[in-house]
């Protein structure tokens, strides 16, 4: 009896050792589960870094964006200031020939009154008027041919008015309303007022210029050479000049 339970037992005892000694085999599916997980880990990595390159590339171009909106709006406020600089300055312009178109028009109407008059010696004008006023008024009736008449109006205005800005020109004019009048010899001394008086005026050269054409018409040709050769080597490269070259160059084909 005892004997046949242990050979029961030897068999059994066997079959459970065996069961221990073979190799455990692993689960499909879960072997598949920790690949899937493996490949989604590294497909979120690559997302992952995809992504930052992408941001970093958006970020990149929102930059350069904005440095060329900046640009922009620098160009912008430049060309602003540069554009209301521009109108400032023509606003200006404006103004200024507005003003010098209505004083020659309210020169005209002035001169328009003395139409068939005269003045008499010491009369401006316009004699409630300013400088400007009264220069303007006599530089009209120059331009009107009116000699006699703007030649006594520079006069009054030179003695009323001795300190204006527009006092060489009025002495410049005056002379002009005397050699206009082909009278030669006083134009000549009103001239030379002019160089005497105001050396710094912009009129000398033409005043010089002048007086070498008076001389010229007086008939004094070695004062009237040496009046325009003085211009010439005095004011190189300007109208003045030029003139006086084309006098000489007049006188040398003449003979005088």
């Amino acid at each position: 009896m005892h004997h046949r339970h242990g050979l029961f037992t030897l068999p059994a005892l066997m079959m459970l050792g065996g069961c221990e000694l073979m190799p455990t085999t692993e689960d499909p599916t879960q072997s598949r589960l920790a690949d899937i997980e493996r490949r989604l880990a590294t497909m979120e990595r690559v997302v992952q870094n995809q992504s930052l390159v992408e941001l970093t590339q958006q970020v990149g171009t929102l930059e350069r964006r904005a440095d060329e909106l900046q640009g922009r709006t620098e160009n912008i406020e430049y060309n602003a200031n540069e554009t209301a600089g521009r109108q400032r300055d023509l606003y200006a312009d404006l103004d200024a020939r507005i003003q010098s178109l209505e004083a020659s028009l309210q020169a005209r109407r002035n001169v328009s009154v003395l139409e068939g008059g005269t003045l008499r010696p010491g009369q401006l004008p316009m004699p409630e008027g300013s400088d400007r006023d009264n220069y303007q008024a006599a530089f009209e009736l120059l331009k009107q041919e009116r000699y006699d008449m703007a030649a006594t109006a520079f006069e009054q205005f030179l003695v009323s008015f001795p300190d204006s800005e527009f006092a060489d020109n009025a002495q410049y004019w005056l002379a002009e309303s005397h050699y206009a009048s082909n009278h030669f010899e006083e134009a000549l001394s009103k001239f030379q007022v002019v160089i005497d008086d105001y050396p710094r005026s912009r009129k000398v050269p033409d005043a010089l210029l002048k007086m070498g054409y008076c001389n010229y018409n007086l008939e004094r040709w070695e004062a009237a050479r040496a009046t325009l050769s003085r211009v010439e080597a005095d004011y190189p490269e300007t109208t003045a000049a030029r003139l006086a070259s084309q006098y000489l160059k007049r006188m040398n084909s003449e003979g005088v």
